[in-house]
């Protein structure tokens, strides 16, 4: 009998973060970041097939990158790509995302994740997912968001302050607050009640749809207007007319933020959503003096550095404390790594001089 839980990757970002590496032609998603031989799509892909069938996944991307996404998961047969013709955030790609299943099982429980996370421990993971999809079954109407105990004061991640505990270490969620001041963050760690956002969702595909009718009724009659078209031929033209009058607007902000039915599995399964430089570095080897390591680099009087460098190239660092320095054939970044929020700018204003060649 066919499986009612479903794996909903989304693809469809551009990840601007990790310029110059990562470019609108091939988004970090597809590529190999951490030098392990997998892409991040990849590596999220093996991660859940653990526990969800292989027919069960649908990856949303931009349909620019479809020929990526077989490239990477050749497992996948063309009707489990759904594309959007543009991007308009994750409220519109999960609302897609719902509707399409909803058409082929109206029963359907989803897992959405996004395409470029890092996860250490798999075994507690999946033990997490599945626990997480045993709640929404038990409970109908219930909306769970994975929360993940914080190590630091991050100002790059949402915070979710929890409230009472319904057991097996789920919690009601209280409020949501998206990239805080330092000084913010430093209390929500002292208070012990909030964790970082993971941007991984479990419900099922009705519910979501019905929590989108209530409080993005704009986006929700958008989609139910062509209901009758998922899931059918008519599907991707039904979903290119109706994306020119969709808004831009987050899940968490458009939905979960909204809701009183919203509860947080809390966990710790070495989680980094690895959307910064800064993010990453935290996850390569480093030498002795808390640099990254790599082939012909040589580290003179230099501390805490994130370097890439493209395979067989010499490069000679003298003299940086706490930089990134990532350089690809046709561009160099070089910029102290608390600045490493302003890469959107630097990307604004090459645009402007040059166009998209170098984006």
């Amino acid at each position: 009998m066919k499986s009612n839980k479903y794996c909903v990757i989304m693809a469809g970002g551009i990840g601007s973060r990790f310029w110059p590496i990562s470019r609108k032609s091939t988004p970090k998603q597809f590529l190999d970041i951490l030098g392990n031989g997998k892409s991040l799509i990849r590596s999220t892909y093996e991660r859940f097939v653990n526990i969800i069938d292989t027919e069960n996944f649908l990856v949303v991307t931009n349909e620019a990158y479809k020929s990526l996404v077989k490239r990477e998961i050749p497992e996948l047969d063309d009707s489990q790509i759904l594309c959007e013709p543009f991007g308009r955030n994750t409220a519109p790609c999960i609302a897609y995302a719902a509707f399409h299943l909803k058409a082929i099982n109206p029963q359907a429980e989803m897992i959405v994740t996004p395409s470029d996370h890092i996860i250490t421990n798999e075994m507690h993971f999946c033990e997490v997912m599945l626990q997480s999809l045993d709640f929404i079954k038990e409970h109908s109407d219930a909306m769970v968001t994975v929360g993940l105990q914080p190590t630091r004061p991050d100002t790059g991640y949402g915070y979710i302050q929890i409230a009472e505990n319904c057991g097996h270490k789920l919690f009601k969620a209280k409020t949501f607050t998206e990239k805080p001041k330092l000084e913010l963050a430093e209390i929500f760690i002292r208070s012990g009640e909030f964790f970082w956002n993971s941007g991984i969702f479990i419900w099922k595909a009705n519910t979501i749809i019905d929590a989108m009718r209530l409080h993005v009724p704009d986006i929700y009659e958008l989609f139910a207007s062509v209901e009758n078209s998922f899931n059918t031929p008519r599907e991707q033209a039904a979903i290119k007319n109706i994306y020119t009058e969709c808004r831009a607007i987050s899940i968490d902000f458009g939905v979960m933020e909204r809701c009183d039915n919203v509860y947080v599995r809390c966990s710790d399964f070495g989680w980094s959503d690895i959307g910064t430089w800064g993010s990453l570095y935290q996850q390569l080897n480093k030498d002795e003096r808390a640099n990254t390591s790599g082939e012909k680099l040589y580290m003179f009087d230099t501390h805490n550095c994130m370097v890439k460098m493209p395979k067989g190239k010499v490069a000679v660092i003298d003299g940086l404390d706490n930089y990134i320095v990532v350089d690809t054939d046709d561009a160099l970044l070089i910029c102290p790594r608390e600045n490493e929020q302003d890469i959107i700018k630097y990307i604004e204003n090459i645009k402007f001089d040059n166009g998209i060649k170098y984006i």
